[in-house]
């Protein structure tokens, strides 16, 4: 009896999760969390703004649940639960300590993670039904998570071979390092390009290179995806 009611609690919260990610709300909340972190906790952090734990917690929950919901094997339900935590771990951690080990290894997760967040949202997004204003959530989700990615690519680099990046004014510590290579990811993304951070190593400029080109392709086929999944919902006359 007790085997039974554990199982339609968990059927029950299973439920529960899937009509949370198949309407728009779960899609929102990623897409409200991303924004405030990237445009408002990243640049304001330097300055002493804090709260960026509370989004980080948010951020983790979201994409467990999401991971719990889309359709994939079990073990790969497990690894992605598992990296998402481990990295959640290692960051506190390494704002806690940022020891020479514990930044380096927390930037090569900070890589990782938001790539595996991409993949959630992008299984959330392609779900069967029709075009809503989630799937375009989704997409700009997608979108400014490759972003933090290659920012934290950019930041290992940056550890790993000081000199990499040439910047107007030098970073004073690693915080406001992380802030203006994530403000390069962005304008690197985007092909904006202001000149004042500039990459001088040849892997970084590898790297700056491809995001330019991923930030390109990525919007033109998912518009093409898009528009083909409404023009398969039609109904045929």
């Amino acid at each position: 009896m007790t085997e039974n009611s554990g199982q339609s609690r968990t059927a029950i919260l299973h439920m529960n999760m899937s009509e949370f990610w198949s309407g728009d709300l779960g899609l929102t909340l990623v897409s409200i969390s991303l924004i405030i972190l990237i445009f408002v906790l990243f640049p304001l952090h330097q300055v002493g703004l804090s709260g960026r734990f509370f989004f980080d917690l948010l951020m983790v929950t979201l994409m467990i649940s999401g991971a719990l919901v889309v359709k994939q094997r079990r073990i790969v339900t497990i690894l992605t639960i598992a990296t998402v935590v481990i990295g959640a771990c290692v960051l506190w951690v390494s704002r806690l300590y940022p020891t020479p080990f514990v930044r380096p290894f927390n930037s090569a997760l900070s890589i990782i993670v938001p790539l595996l967040y991409v993949r959630i949202v992008l299984l959330v997004m392609f779900r069967q039904g029709p075009v809503s204003w989630s799937r375009i959530q989704g997409g700009v989700c997608a979108y400014l998570l490759i972003g933090m990615s290659w920012a934290s690519a950019f930041d290992l680099v940056e550890q790993l071979h000081h000199g990499a990046f040439r910047f107007v004014t030098d970073p004073t510590n690693m915080e406001e390092l992380s802030g203006k290579l994530t403000y390069f990811s962005f304008a690197t993304l985007t092909t904006v390009g202001f000149g004042d951070v500039l990459p001088v190593y040849p892997f970084a400029r590898s790297l700056a290179i491809a995001e330019a080109i991923v930030g390109q392709l990525f919007p033109a086929i998912l518009i093409g995806a898009l528009v083909a999944m409404a023009m398969a919902a039609r109904p045929k006359t």
